[in-house]
């Protein structure tokens, strides 16, 4: 038998979990809300907040040795590592702050301590001070989030090996970062070391970086890391680590001419991230996991435990703050409105925040070929935009595509400049059902980034 018995157990505290048992209690419901760790989940203890935090003061950095090009004379720039860490600290402390505050709600009770399940609708709590209880649910809501994946190659148990988290815990610059893993975390990190003042090898295992996007795409990103002094390998697999003395390490790495290997200070590994269900017995309730141990869920995002759901990153899929918010969303309209609320086709954009940024929303063109559709392309440089003429940021292309019968927008990769608030536009108007015409003869103010869209939707009729 439970200790104690509520009408909603919420298990981890995420974008979504944040806001879910917060309105379950200002509905009247008794909830739990059971955290293990920091409170605010990856978000904003470990990925967007850090992090974006920290890209900020390495553009700063970036621009600050541009000064030349603009007329403006600096002196030597450098970086003081400890400085950034601390600004990131206090940034996260504030936010995670602004969290708590949140929970100040009647019928909300904060459980520390790690969750699993004892049956369909009960939870043992392993308490953080010691001890356990027992609580039962008959709606409970998985948000457990995900962690870094572990490094299994030779001897990387002999060397240290940072993760995304660790790594922005250092308070002296790597002499040499070598980074594993070609996704937007490794990019991302690998950008901001280099500006940081960092020597940055990038090796992916894949043929290109981003494997996600159209090939001209990834290929852009890469030739803009390389411009930055960033070595990129693609088609290379790390097969061994072992120290080098001075307290570097030695990477070998297969690649298509044969091993090569390479010596640096510091080792990240940014391959992927797995699902935190091993610790939640999620079989004692009856709940599947898929082949990765990620939790399968409908379009309702119900598991295959009845009145047990999960939200965000811990059920697989893409893993972005706002897609765990949004699943906060469709949660709300079922566990609070009693109204039916889908996953089925949302469109998830989403940002990478190399600098320039890349924003994605819709289809690639190579997933609308894929599905046999007549598609339309049209590409625009970012040196043909008047606004990045005059700043200075002319790297990257905007893209679009089109349905060739109907004018529909498809969907849109913007690698520029501000690219995510100028994909956010192709968004909303992919939102409002608006053919590609409406975006080629609306009215822009001049002279900004957005100002592009004319002379790329334009392409089209030329």
């Amino acid at each position: 038998m439970a200790d104690e018995h509520y009408d909603a157990i919420v298990i981890g505290t995420s974008q979504g979990g944040r806001f879910l048992p917060v309105e379950l209690a200002k509905a009247s419901q008794k909830v739990a809300l059971v955290e293990r760790d920091q409170l605010g989940g990856v978000c904003v203890n470990r990925g967007c907040t850090p992090t974006k935090t920290m890209v900020a003061s390495a553009r700063l950095a970036y621009q600050a040795r541009r000064g030349a090009e603009y007329g403006v004379r600096l002196g030597p720039v450098s970086v003081d590592l400890a400085a950034v860490r601390e600004r990131k600290r206090a940034m996260v402390a504030g936010a995670r702050q602004n969290y708590a505050s949140r929970l100040a709600q009647d019928g909300l009770d904060l459980i520390e301590g790690e969750a699993h399940f004892t049956g369909p609708n009960t939870v043992e709590i392993a308490l953080t001070g010691g001890g356990a209880r027992q609580i039962s649910a008959p709606v409970i809501v998985i948000d457990a989030g995900t962690r870094p994946r572990p490094l299994a190659i030779t001897g990387a148990g002999d060397v240290p090996v940072l993760d995304s988290t660790s790594i922005m815990e250092l308070d002296e610059l790597p002499e040499h970062l070598i980074i594993l893993g070609g996704g937007y975390i490794g990019l991302e990190f690998g950008q901001m070391f280099r500006r940081f003042g960092s020597q940055v090898t990038i090796i992916q295992r894949a043929a290109r970086l981003m494997m996600i996007e159209d090939e001209d795409v990834s290929d852009e990103v890469a030739a803009i890391l390389r411009d930055d002094g960033i070595t990129v390998l693609t088609s290379s697999t790390p097969v061994r680590a072992e120290p080098a003395g001075g307290g570097h390490l030695r990477l070998t790495v297969r690649t298509a001419d044969g091993e090569r290997q390479i010596e640096g200070s510091h080792l990240l590994s940014a391959i992927g991230r797995i699902p935190n269900t091993d610790a939640l017995t999620p079989e004692a309730a009856g709940i599947h996991l898929d082949g990765r141990g990620f939790i399968e869920v409908d379009e309702y995002l119900e598991t295959t435990a009845l009145g047990v759901y999960a939200m965000g990153d811990v059920k697989g899929g893409p893993a972005f703050t706002h897609l765990s918010y949004d699943d906060y969303r469709i949660l709300h309209a079922s566990l609070i409105r009693h109204e039916k609320a889908s996953t089925r086709d949302r469109v998830v954009p989403y940002t990478v925040f190399i600098d320039p940024q890349l924003g994605r929303a819709g289809m690639t063109e190579r997933e609308a070929r894929a599905q046999g559709r007549a598609v339309r392309v049209a590409k625009l440089p970012m040196s043909a935009v008047i606004r990045a003429l005059e700043t200075g940021e002319t790297r990257g292309f905007m893209k679009a595509v089109v349905d060739a019968g109907s004018g529909q927008i498809l969907g849109c990769a913007v690698l520029g400049s501000e690219g995510g608030e100028i994909m956010t536009m192709i968004q909303v108007a992919m939102l409002g059902n608006l053919p590609y015409t409406a975006m080629a003869d609306a009215i822009f103010t001049h002279p900004l980034l957005a100002e592009g869209l004319n002379t790329l939707f334009a392409m089209f009729d030329a």
